[in-house]
């Protein structure tokens, strides 16, 4: 694979946005390209928002290390864009690479790097999204999860699953649970979302039975009320699928819980608030699974009866 020759690590300043502050001085000031990245990829993790979680920090470091020879200052679209059609993965992964590098020189060309930048020369604007096919993602029907929930060995992971179902809740936010957070008369859960927000999420009565049946037989003593961490709970959903042959993983219960939810003629928008999903878009996403059909049972002609002679 044919490397791609970056431009000089330099600023031209343009007036003003001369690089005025005495740290955006000294790192321009470095001989070595590596102390430059290295400075702007610690400086740009360091500025990332609380609340966001350990695995999407991962993911920006992994692909931003990755994309070395594409960061940095005085780069063009070009250059990102050829870097970008290079990579030897499928449009998901070249996606995922558009994505973070978006973000990292949205920040960079930002006031809120203080490398006085002008965001007029950010890269990023002459660098189109690469196209992503809309696959359609497996969700689980309400018998396949019931099958699932009669497979399990313990009731404990009989709990688990039905929660997962009623309230899609995410891996983190359903390990996290513990008994204070349970307002058991509305049937509603205290969680904590992305960005370190706080949300409910609803579960009905099977869930009750068998949380009520789970939390008769362990004491939680102050922990999550399941005795396990969320890796446990994987290897838990693992050995269910090899057991069942269904797609079993906290991604396929959230895209189950919305379709079902949408197939039941719910709106998008109380699905994106029962959900704690943060736009109808993300909704949309988890809900590809529902077809014409679907929603073709819930339709009534706009003028009803009213033209009946």
């Amino acid at each position: 694979m044919t490397k791609i020759a970056a431009k000089p690590l330099r600023v031209v300043p343009r007036a003003g946005f001369e690089p005025a502050r005495a740290e955006a001085q000294r790192i321009l000031s470095h001989k070595s390209a590596s102390n430059l990245l290295n400075n702007l990829l610690n400086t740009f993790m360091s500025s990332r928002r609380d609340g966001l979680s350990q695995e999407t920090l991962k993911f920006y470091r992994g692909y931003l290390k990755n994309a070395n020879q594409v960061i940095g200052i005085g780069l063009i679209g070009q250059q990102i864009k050829q870097f970008i059609d290079s990579r030897q993965c499928n449009s998901g992964g070249k996606h995922a690479y558009y994505r973070v590098l978006r973000v990292f020189y949205n920040w960079l060309y930002s006031p809120k790097s203080g490398y006085g930048l002008n965001p007029q020369d950010n890269p990023m604007l002459m660098v189109e999204s690469p196209k992503v096919g809309k696959r359609i993602l497996p969700s689980l029907t309400p018998e396949q999860i019931i099958s699932l929930i009669d497979k399990c060995e313990s009731v404990r992971d009989r709990a688990i699953i039905s929660l997962f179902s009623d309230s899609g809740l995410r891996l983190s936010e359903l390990a996290s649970v513990r008994l204070e957070n349970i307002d058991w008369g509305s049937r509603l859960i205290k969680v904590l979302c992305k960005g370190n927000k706080e949300g409910l999420a609803p579960f009905g009565e099977g869930t009750e039975s068998l949380l009520r049946q789970w939390l008769s037989q362990y004491s939680p003593n102050g922990g999550n009320i399941w005795g396990v961490d969320k890796w446990d709970i994987v290897d838990m959903l693992r050995g269910l699928r090899s057991k069942t042959g269904l797609p079993c993983n906290p991604h396929t219960f959230r895209r189950s819980f919305a379709s079902i939810l949408a197939k039941r003629g719910i709106d998008s928008l109380h699905i994106m608030r029962l959900g704690r999903w943060e736009s109808i878009q993300m909704v949309e996403r988890y809900t590809r699974s529902v077809r014409f059909e679907d929603s073709l049972k819930h339709y009534k002609a706009p003028l009803g009866q009213q033209l009946r002679r």
